[in-house]
């Protein structure tokens, strides 16, 4: 009789134990929500599913809207805790830097919608993003250092240049020689399945 008792709890202690799927809220503007691509060519679709074939369990929600800038990223947030996301990867701040913006106030709205972020206990990665250098050396300096100052107060992983190996490539961009096109967008979603799947796999999600 111990035996059969003993039995069932064997069997559990083999099967895998699952704690669901992380969902990742992705908030940015319209080089993340896809702007002259397919919406199923954008980077954030194929992260989720490039994510999912390294076995991870994923859920990403993309809500990047065309044009926004940092300022539109609290009040996105708030909208959207009603969803409860995981994580937030934001990548905002683009925009920003090619109105001039002050630079000062890119930094303040990052930090307002991070510090809410984890006051929801959610984990926070950070997309950094960098200006031409037509906009002057100091402006630009100062704009790609904001965003380590912000990870390094916040303690958020950092990804330093969302483009990297893309910007200023005529063969990944369109035609403005802004947004990515579509392979340009799956040299992104490269770049961005490996930050994430190293951060998940050292912090994995457990409700």
């Amino acid at each position: 009789m111990k035996q059969w008792f003993l039995l069932p709890w064997l069997v559990l202690l083999m099967v895998p134990i699952s704690f669901g799927e992380t969902k990742i809220l992705f908030i940015g503007d319209s080089l993340s929500a896809g702007h002259g691509v397919e919406r199923d060519e954008a980077y954030p679709v194929l992260v989720e599913a490039a994510l999912k074939q390294q076995g991870l369990e994923v859920q990403v929600q993309n809500v990047s809207i065309s044009g926004s800038t940092t300022a539109s990223a609290l009040g996105r947030l708030k909208w959207y805790l009603k969803s409860k996301p995981d994580a937030v990867f934001l990548a905002l701040g683009a925009n920003d830097g090619l109105r001039g913006q002050s630079i000062t106030g890119i930094k303040n709205n990052l930090l307002e919608c991070i510090k809410l972020a984890q006051k929801n206990h959610l984990s926070v990665y950070l997309a950094g993003m960098k200006m031409p250098p037509n906009y002057g050396k100091e402006y630009t300096d100062q704009f790609k250092n904001l965003f380590v100052a912000v990870a390094q107060e916040t303690g958020v992983p950092l990804l330093p240049f969302l483009l990297k190996g893309v910007a200023g490539r005529p063969e990944l961009n369109q035609a403005d020689g802004i947004h990515p096109n579509r392979i340009g967008h799956q040299k992104v979603a490269a770049l961005v399945t490996s930050f994430l799947a190293n951060q998940l796999k050292q912090a994995p999600h457990v409700p």
